[in-house]
């Protein structure tokens, strides 16, 4: 038989393979969850926002005391010193933050991050101006420095302060001194007895100790065995909403001083793991801050879900024995002091419902400070979390919920922000007060695909800048 004419076999259409399913269309399904997500977190917040405003009628018969829904802030759009220098910021760690993450060797990745979150918190304090963003936030009669100059004696401040703790009585503590263990007060007595006094270097302090987010957050999740994903995590630890309080609020100190032991913890770990001489002064340090973060703040109790998990992580239980016994001693310390913990806490309950607590509903704020968090997590955060729920209830080869600091960190973030949600113990004001639990949340920000982490990290500026200028934040 003759061979067939090769011009007539070029010109025959080619055989038909089978239609094979477009390799990136469950990307697409993923993105387009992440968006529908992003879009049900956004309704949520309007819906909050339209409900407190419905409540701020006259004659409504209720009561939310707070005038910009959810947030704790009032409407005032308005610029200011540092807007020019917060843009110029969030656009170099849009553009350059992911590479440079991923290039530089990782001490200079996370000093490059911890200067860059400290630029970003300060800008973004300045759009208010030096002495209403900065300076004066925390001189004004409920917070903390109203009580300093009146504090000459330490050991009779601790001896006295349970029995001052109750309002309406003469020498009750002011509303934030009351509402904190003594921790919180001690830290700004300590200041002022090292001569750094007034609101200006108070406020540096909390900028200072909370820019340390930015680099004990990924630092954990590197130190617990996902160098790769810390590397992703930093530029949005970086850029996080949340530091539009960080900057503003003593709640930032609290988050910068408990990330840290949390990263100490993670630290005397991997050094037992390997034999390190650190790993024994590491745990104790890890155990001292984490002790002292329970005096800090009575809600920081909840760090211990957060601790448990980096210590499932690390699988080195002498690190978490080391830190237990510190932060035990912590506790003996203020104990034999004279302030007992659990008096403190059972008398700040009953001091809550002395204020507007008493009148602030419950079943509107059970949801709407859901709302406040998600204007502090942004954008990113909440894709980052569905991707994370995702991941650790329906786990992929080779990825578990107890094996992937991811995960787990983050689980355990949700389940804080859960507890002390239906606690009702936090009514409103929750952008501020539960930063220390918002900020693990960041770590799932490694499961955001590579082609769209810039515009997630826009997004996450965007939202910042936004606050900030169309708001003035309280505390």
């Amino acid at each position: 038989m003759s061979e067939p004419n090769p011009a007539a076999r070029l010109a025959e259409p080619p055989a038909r393979e089978p239609e094979l399913p477009a390799p990136d269309r469950p990307g697409r399904r993923a993105r387009r969850a992440d968006l529908l997500a992003v879009a049900a977190a956004a309704v949520l917040v309007a819906a909050a926002t339209a409900v407190g405003i419905y409540y701020n009628r006259p004659h409504s018969g209720v009561v939310i005391f707070v005038s910009s829904p959810p947030l704790f802030a009032d409407w005032l759009p308005h610029v200011g010193p540092g807007s020019v220098f917060a843009v110029l910021i969030a656009v170099a760690v849009v553009l350059h933050g992911p590479a440079l993450a991923a290039r530089l060797p990782w001490r200079r990745a996370l000093a490059a991050g911890y200067l860059a979150c400290l630029a970003w918190i300060f800008s973004l304090a300045m759009v208010d101006g030096w002495s209403r963003g900065f300076a004066g936030h925390l001189t004004i009669p409920q917070e903390y420095l109203h009580e300093v100059p009146g504090i000459t004696d330490i050991p009779r401040m601790l001896r006295e302060f349970s029995s001052r703790i109750l309002d309406f009585q003469p020498d009750s503590w002011t509303t934030h001194v009351s509402g904190h263990p003594p921790g919180a007060t001690l830290v700004f007595v300590w200041l002022d007895r090292l001569g750094l006094h007034g609101g200006a270097w108070a406020a540096t302090a909390v900028v200072l100790v909370g820019s340390l987010v930015a680099v004990a957050v990924p630092a954990t999740v590197a130190l617990l065995g996902r160098p790769d994903a810390a590397r992703v995590v930093l530029p949005f630890a970086v850029l996080t909403p949340g530091a539009v309080w960080i900057g503003v609020s003593a709640d930032g100190l609290f988050a910068g001083a408990t990330a840290t032991g949390l990263a100490l913890l993670a630290l005397s770990a991997k050094g037992f793991g390997h034999g390190r001489r650190y790993a024994v002064p590491a745990g104790l340090a890890a155990g001292v801050l984490l002790g002292f973060g329970i005096f800090l703040s009575y809600g920081l109790v909840l760090l211990g879900l957060l601790a448990l998990a980096v210590a499932v992580l690390g699988r080195q239980w002498r690190a978490a024995a080391l830190a237990v016994a510190a932060a035990l001693a912590v506790v003996g310390v203020f104990a034999w002091a004279g302030f007992w913990w659990l008096d403190g806490y059972h008398l700040v309950v009953e001091r809550y419902y002395q204020g507007v607590a008493l009148v602030r509903p419950y079943s509107y704020w059970v949801w709407a400070d859901l709302a406040a968090v998600v204007v502090a997590l942004g954008p990113a955060g909440v894709a980052a979390l569905r991707r994370g729920l995702a991941d650790a209830f329906l786990p992929r080869p080779g990825r578990g919920l107890v094996t992937d600091p991811v995960l787990l960190l983050g689980v355990a973030a949700l389940l804080t922000i859960v507890f002390a949600d239906v606690s009702g113990l936090s009514k409103a004001e929750t952008e501020r007060i539960w930063l220390p639990f918002g900020v693990w949340l960041l770590p799932m920000t490694a499961l955001l695909p590579r082609p769209g982490r810039r515009w997630w990290l826009a997004a996450q500026a965007a939202t910042a800048l936004a606050v900030n200028h169309l708001l003035l934040t309280g505390w």
